[in-house]
């Protein structure tokens, strides 16, 4: 994957790749010499000023529940091999329950489990779901060691983290930093509140798990932003309690549902909330509802700000998102929400997915499709922003369906759509919900301004 070069400005930008992932192979054993910098250096004892902790007894204690995951297609390669994929798990039962990235077991026709004492068992492939990217395996025997389950909410940005994994290939390598950021949506379809840290992970790390200093895992490593492919400072976890939300409906029904209200929503900035009367930009506002959606038929208008979801407190657009794809489809859900200066409660029943399609109900009640443009984004540091020379914009980490039909690539910075100049993530969002058919795409690239045509697609997925 590559990605577009500021020649004129040398802007940096990255490219999110789903990574860490899987290493693709096309033979029956990884090349360890592929990366020649994918080694593992433990630091020195005791956590000082300066000095990292010592990991090594969260490695002895855990890193036996760290797998190696081969998948394998019923593809060959021109030499006779098999091809497929590598990657990382973790086991989360002693009966043999694994969790992995769903991109790491995506189209495989054989999984093998290779544990870090050389035993090798088939897995089968209890379920996927590929909104979350998350899978989940089963090996066969009993008094597998296992790892701990922790809190992502007790972690805090500035914490150590570990990451156990098979870069290339190379099995049980240990890697860690910090926790960077929390709660980073990287596309406009996935609501996943990702953990960013710079612990180094390269592909064959994905599904591997992310530790605190207790040793719980916190995350499983899925992707990286980066121009080369190989790790260059930026990593992102799914938080482990999302990942379990979905591997408990797997197990409990092979499928994983994604709830969902209906609405699009935005952040609030200080403007915002001046006009309507608010002394705090805490909240999500409600850009759009959809016809027919549990949110319209609960009486949630544009310009309401959601302020809680079933009593807890919502700051973010982000939080939202993420509080809501925990809810349980058609359970009640009570929706907090000030309009005119006034809280009002809304109570609904939140309309969810099996397997990537809309629930029956939904359908029922609206067949209006909504469209996507099939981006990844990001918002623009002001120092990169700076750099190109322009007020804002958002950077295009990938790009697929009708954006890279359109030209649309990693790299990219998207200026305008549809005459409208694209300042955030949730105006982009904001602009493609309005639009219908053909849309007209600003992008910089190279130091120069390319205008693009995208054929929009519809989807009723949410």
């Amino acid at each position: 994957m590559t990605t577009s070069k500021n020649r004129n400005r040398g802007l940096i930008v990255g490219v999110a790749v789903a990574v860490a992932g899987a290493y693709l192979v096309g033979h029956e054993r990884a090349r360890a010499d592929e990366d020649s910098s994918a080694k593992t250096t433990l630091s020195s004892p005791a956590a000082g000023n300066n000095q990292a902790p010592n990991f090594s007894a969260i490695v002895a204690k855990y890193g036996p529940a760290v797998v190696h995951v081969e998948a394998r297609s019923d593809e060959q390669t021109s030499d006779g091999g098999h091809s497929g994929a590598l990657g990382t798990g973790f086991i989360v039962s002693q009966d043999g329950y694994i969790l992995t990235n769903n991109h790491v077991v995506e189209g495989a026709a054989r999984v093998t489990i290779k544990l870090s004492d050389g035993r090798k068992f088939p897995a089968q492939v209890i379920g996927t779901d590929k909104e979350g990217d998350v899978a989940v395996l089963k090996i066969a025997g009993s008094g597998f060691p296992t790892v701990k389950i922790g809190n992502p909410a007790d972690s805090h940005v500035g914490d150590w983290v570990v990451a156990i994994g098979s870069p290339y290939g190379l099995d049980n390598t240990v890697t860690s930093g910090i926790i960077s950021a929390k709660s980073r949506t990287m596309s406009e379809d996935n609501p996943m509140p990702f953990i960013q840290t710079d612990v180094p992970v390269n592909p064959g790390n994905s599904g591997g798990p992310l530790f605190n200093l207790n040793g719980e895992v916190i995350g499983i490593n899925s992707m990286i932003y980066s121009r080369t492919g190989g790790f260059q400072g930026l990593s992102f976890a799914i938080p482990i309690d999302e990942a379990m939300h979905i591997k408990d409906q797997i197990v409990g029904s092979g499928h994983a549902s994604h709830a969902r209200l209906g609405v699009a929503v935005q952040a609030l900035d200080s403007s915002t909330a001046s006009q309507l009367g608010l002394n705090s930009t805490h909240g999500a506002l409600v850009a759009q509802v959809e016809d027919g959606s549990p949110a319209q038929a609960a009486g949630v208008q544009q310009g309401d700000v959601i302020v809680a979801l079933n009593g807890q407190e919502i700051a973010t657009p982000a939080e939202l998102r993420a509080r809501v794809s925990h809810l349980e489809s058609g359970a009640n859900t009570k929706l907090t929400v000030l309009r005119d200066g006034a809280k009002r409660t809304l109570t609904l029943a939140a309309s969810g997915d099996a397997a990537g399609n809309a629930a029956p109900q939904t359908r029922a009640q609206s067949e209006t499709p909504r469209p996507r443009l099939g981006v990844a984004v990001r918002q623009l540091s002001d120092d990169e922003a700076a750099q190109i020379g322009v007020d804002g914009g958002v950077l295009v980490a990938r790009a697929s369906g009708p954006a890279a039909a359109a030209g649309v690539s990693p790299g990219d910075v998207i200026l305008a759509v549809n005459g409208v100049e694209v300042s955030n993530v949730e105006q982009l969002q904001q602009t493609i919900a309005d639009a219908r058919g053909k849309v007209s795409i600003v992008v910089y690239r190279d130091g120069q301004q390319l205008t693009l045509k995208a054929q929009l697609a519809n989807t009723r997925e949410g």
